[in-house]
């Protein structure tokens, strides 16, 4: 496709692949605020058929890029026909050429342009509104002002408002709560992470996952595959500690993930986990567990309210603390959730992004 002086075209080979990838060290070359999206991943999803998309200039040089991509199970979610976006990047004068190319290459179908996401909003994506002066971190995005300046002047409106999170952790005020029987006669259990174990243990996280984050209005269930796909490697990096669970009467209820945060790992290497860079980031892993990032927490809609959720944050302060962590990060957390909010406020926690999606009728 043409468009003025711009050619949007489809990534079809490994030449065009490696211009996708280097686009945006270009982009944000030097820049130590921006965490890349491990380059792996990316190519995982050209090879399973995610339309990757290039924006050239009259010159041919790469100056945007996109996914076009699209999502039944959101489409459900949202009741509307979307047409998705993500991995999004462009310099700043690309940016309505860039819009152009996405709203002219959308399916003929589909009424709503929604991103950017890779590939879901539960998975990854954004823009940050607020907090410029603080660096991403992994499963989270970090982009100049003007990308906000400019999806809002091509007519793009917020959808999803949220913060991302940074909590200090101070030398907890006692000992962790006990765990033993709820006031109903309930024995209930707190379980870690355990590598041995990992398989299995995701498994029941992802159920409890599904159901605790039905009721979002962005969240979108997670297969078995997906999960697979979203957690490879991840032996290698976990904290068993930062796992934890609780089961009530042996049945999983509520859950915390945390991870250490190897954003800094990430943005030395440019992205790329190769097989070499895998080995140095575990031979180094004990430099990056002064800092983790909470990926996720939740608890069945149904044992909502009893303080389970309370029960497993004291415990994962202990577990922080005890193991020399002093900084924790959490990816966006919705502001009409302010549950989850005061449970970072009460860490002494601030918020550390402004976060949010955009959308945009065709």
């Amino acid at each position: 496709m043409n468009a003025g002086s711009h050619r949007f075209e489809r990534v079809t080979d490994r030449r065009g692949l490696r211009q996708f990838l280097a686009f945006a060290d270009r982009l944000y070359g030097g820049e130590p605020r921006h965490v890349p999206t491990p380059r792996q991943q990316i190519r995982g999803w050209w090879r399973a058929g995610v339309p990757l998309y290039l924006l050239r200039d009259a010159a041919g040089a790469v100056v945007g890029r996109t996914t076009l991509h699209t999502d039944a199970d959101f489409d459900a979610k949202l009741g509307r026909r979307c047409q998705l976006f993500g991995l999004t990047e462009f310099t700043e004068h690309a940016a309505r050429p860039l819009f152009d190319a996405i709203t002219a290459h959308a399916d003929a179908d589909r009424d709503l342009l929604f991103g950017p996401v890779a590939l879901l909003p539960n998975q990854a994506g954004g823009v940050i509104t607020s907090g410029y002066a603080e660096r991403g971190f992994v499963d989270s995005a970090w982009n100049p002002p003007w990308y906000a300046t400019a999806y809002e002047a091509y007519g793009f409106g917020r959808r999803f408002e949220s913060d991302t999170w940074i909590c200090p952790v101070p030398a907890p005020p006692g000992s962790a709560p006990p765990v033993g029987v709820d006031p109903d006669g309930a024995r209930i259990e707190l379980h870690r992470g355990d590598v041995r174990r990992l398989d299995a243990q995701l498994d029941l996280l992802r159920g409890m996952l599904n159901a605790s984050f039905a009721q979002l209005g962005y969240y979108t269930p997670i297969s078995a595959a997906q999960l697979r796909r979203q957690t490879d490697g991840l032996a290698y990096l976990l904290d068993e500690s930062l796992l934890l669970y609780l089961t009530r009467d042996g049945q999983p209820v509520a859950f915390v993930l945390c991870l250490p945060d190897i954003s800094e790992f990430l943005i030395a290497v440019r992205g790329d986990l190769h097989r070499v860079n895998q080995v140095r980031l575990l031979a180094a892993r004990r430099r990056y567990r002064r800092e983790a990032v909470l990926i996720v927490k939740g608890v069945l809609p149904q044992y909502q309210g009893r303080g389970y959720q309370r029960l497993l944050s004291a415990h994962l302060h202990h577990n922080l603390h005890g193991a020399g962590y002093t900084t924790l990060r959490s990816t966006y957390v919705e502001r009409d959730n302010p549950a989850s909010a005061a449970q970072y406020r009460r860490l002494g926690g601030r918020p550390l992004h402004g976060y949010t999606f955009y959308a945009k009728e065709r």
